[in-house]
């Protein structure tokens, strides 16, 4: 058996024009020397045309190269809808496949570097898409103008078919004499008034693939000739560190190939996902404590509590909070606990390697391949060319596949090392977590503590708001940390309360970050996942206090942004005065990775006191709506994701070591558990942005201040089960 360490894992550090505040703006101006292929990029020798983005084929196929992770969020429809759009192409001759790793061509403009999150896909990709689809668009034009002796200004293009005069032909069929066409350095995009498919509808791009169950679809379907699987057994325990292991029972079994020892653990290598399982079971391991952390939930709660009593670091303070609360007619004050969550993607982790000690190929659902790339350069030693990524489509991620030290591809290229070392021929290696491995032993959202003081005045206005946060730093010590951490503040812990758009002029915000050993992540919204529900909830409960409407008290404070009041609005209309009958009305709105989003959750409390979510009504601004189909499907999966984390148990910890973990033992959330939902889009001129994210915060707030009007019980500490409400 091979004992392989490496010690240090060097982490790529990015430069400054590398991460780009996800609030950038506008991505104009930094498209064209981005999108304008060189002529040499056209392929005349198999009769296409093949720029960076954009593929046609002589079998009349269009090929839409994606830069971003597909993850069921539907960006490669989207990238696929914007260039169909301005290449006039049928929906039905439109494919996706995933862009090779390289982040000179296929960067996030918005980023830097080549990946996926915080709903910056469609944003950067806006004109960049379209614009690709319109350079091909004008290289067919003139291929067919110079063919059949017309001027260009005679060229159509009309759902795939290309005509001039008397004469007409396929996208494929131009294929090979578009491809010696010089592609123009300046075109002119379609006006709003003249879009087929932007805003009104096109198919779903994967679903042929996936019904039919393509082969290598996924990470995990991946099975490469020769391939074999390997499973690791890691620390039970934070910062726990092997003493010894005894394979002897594992490599006695038949189909199990190798046991090796790699910095994050004992690696089975073997024939099959199951057969690499049951040698992990037959393992004989002893581990020993090492310095990680070892306090359990309650006992990190109460240190969390006690740090509310001491003044944190300021966040964008306003006004005098303190002094407009002790002149305050009433005041509310307000504690709120919210526990590590997992992230639970649908397909667990799994990244395949094969490795030969000259070059290096990965298959999986990179998020960030620029980090995933650079990382296996530096585990493996090696350039950054003899690097391949190979993007698969991803089975969920909610931000589990996107991680600063690019920990899964890591431990692969690791596993590849540590087999080439041990004598062995290179072979593909597929490593595949367990359900339970990611979520015993993944990266949690922080556990946060609120504790929030709010005054009224006797006409019914805030008067003063203190807000206190205790809450780990996700960006702190990371590659991301300059450019999220200013003044000590990771500004993802406070993002939706010191940035709000309601106009309170009195205003405090202080945070503290504890220095915690258990590993975090952004999850699913970030720090909106807390930081709406305690917003709307304490907005509610000051609407209450004031004798006021909950929707005229927030758009009291909405006067200075339109997009949200317009959300919160459009959302009161369609809902109708009242729900169902029998039914409590709950009110939320937020803004959060510039989407805007508004939901009224109707709710029913069953006999047994439980909660049944009858109805949602939402209302969206993202932006321009691309797919409004895909919208509405994202706005109902936030909101079965969201529902997810309030109504169920997700971590607890005992001594360092995760004790209960959202699997085996809870109960899942049906389908007969989900809420009748109208989503309402707002058609916007403004950038188009993801609604996955900015769709799950409010339903939270929305469904606990419905509760609080059936029952009088304010919920301040998440999941509701331990309120006995589901």
């Amino acid at each position: 058996m091979l004992h392989y360490l490496n010690a240090s894992l060097p982490t790529p550090q990015p430069t400054r024009r590398a991460f780009l505040k996800l609030s950038a703006g506008a991505v104009g101006g930094l498209l064209i020397g981005a999108v304008i292929p060189h002529k040499g990029l056209a392929n005349t020798a198999s009769g296409a045309v093949a720029t960076p983005f954009v593929h046609i084929t002589p079998d009349n196929r269009v090929i839409v190269l994606s830069k971003h992770l597909d993850k069921g969020q539907g960006t490669a429809t989207g990238l696929a809808t914007l260039v169909a759009e301005e290449l006039d192409a049928a929906a039905e001759q439109v494919e996706v496949e995933f862009a090779p790793s390289n982040p000179e061509v296929y960067k996030n403009l918005l980023f830097g570097v080549q990946g996926t999150g915080g709903s910056t896909a469609m944003a950067n990709s806006f004109d960049q898409y379209r614009q690709a689809g319109a350079v091909v668009r004008a290289m067919i034009v003139a291929a067919a103008a110079s063919e059949w002796g017309l001027p260009a200004s005679e060229i159509t293009i009309t759902n795939g078919v290309v005509s001039g005069g008397s004469n007409s032909a396929t996208l494929g069929a131009l294929s090979a004499l578009a491809a010696a066409q010089e592609p123009p350095t300046d075109v002119t995009l379609k006006s709003p008034q003249d879009w087929v498919y932007i805003g009104k509808g096109f198919p779903r791009v994967e679903l042929p693939m996936k019904t039919r169950g393509s082969v290598g679809l996924f990470g995990m379907d991946v099975q490469p000739d020769g391939g074999l699987v390997a499973v690791t057994a890691r620390p039970p325990r934070f910062g726990a560190t092997l003493a010894s292991v005894d394979a002897t029972e594992a490599l006695a079994l038949d189909g199990v190939e190798a046991v090796l020892e790699i910095p994050q653990g004992v690696v089975v290598i073997a024939s099959n996902t199951w057969i690499a399982m049951q040698g992990r079971d037959a393992l004989t391991l002893d581990w020993v404590e090492g310095s990680g952390e070892t306090r359990g939930t309650d006992a990190l709660l109460a240190e969390f509590r006690a740090s509310l009593d001491e003044p944190g670091l300021p966040s964008h303070p306003r006004g005098d909070a303190a002094a407009k609360l002790a002149q305050a007619a009433q005041v509310v004050e307000a504690e709120y606990v919210f526990p590590y969550l997992a992230h639970a993607p649908m397909e667990p982790l799994d990244m395949t390697v094969l490795y030969d000690g000259q070059s290096a190929t990965f298959w999986g659902g990179s998020q960030i391949q620029t980090v995933d790339h650079g990382t296996a350069a530096a585990v493996l030693g090696l350039e950054f060319p003899q690097i391949t990524i190979n993007t698969r489509w991803g089975g969920g991620s909610f931000g589990r596949r996107a991680t600063p030290d690019g920990h899964l591809t890591a431990e692969a290229a690791m596993i590849g090392k540590a087999w080439l070392d041990a004598g062995n021929a290179a072979r593909p290696i597929k490593l595949v977590y367990s359900r339970e491995d990611d979520i015993r032993g993944g990266y949690y959202r922080p556990m946060a503590v609120h504790r929030v003081r709010a005054g009224l005045d006797a006409e019914g206005n805030i008067s003063g708001w203190e807000h206190r946060v205790v809450s780990q730093s996700i960006f702190t010590g990371t590659a991301f940390e300059s450019f999220t951490v200013k003044d000590g503040v990771d500004h993802s812990t406070v993002e939706g309360i010191s940035d709000t758009t309601y106009a309170i002029p009195d205003m405090h915000v202080d945070v503290h970050h504890p220095a915690v050993g258990v590993p975090t992540l952004w999850w699913r919204s970030v720090g909106h996942t807390h930081t709406a529900y305690v917003m709307e909830t304490m907005m509610d409960e000051l609407a209450v206090a004031a004798g006021r409407d909950p929707i005229e008290f927030r758009l009291a404070y909405l006067t200075g942004d339109a997009r949200l009041a317009g959300v919160l609005q459009l959302a009161a209309e369609k809902a109708g005065a009242a729900g169902p009958e029998g039914t409590h009305r709950g009110i939320a709105v937020h803004k959060s990775f510039n989407s805007y989003v508004a939901e009224i959750a109707d709710v029913r409390l069953r006999d047994d006191g439980t909660v049944k979510v009858e109805k949602v009504t939402c209302g969206v601004d993202c932006g321009v709506p691309i797919n409004p189909d895909n919208i509405t499907a994202q706005v109902e999966g936030a909101l079965g994701y969201g529902l997810s984390a309030i109504l169920r148990e997700e971590i607890t910890m005992v001594d360092g070591e995760v004790e209960q973990a959202n699997f085996p033992d809870y109960t899942p959330l049906r389908i007969t558990d989900m809420p009748e939902v109208e989503v309402h889009i707002v058609r916007s001129d403004a950038a188009p942005t993801g609604i996955g994210e900015p769709g799950t915060p409010p339903i939270g707030p929305a469904v606990a201040n419905a509760v609080f009007r059936a029952t009088g019980t304010r919920i301040r500490e998440l999941p509701f089960t331990r309120h006995g409400l589901a």
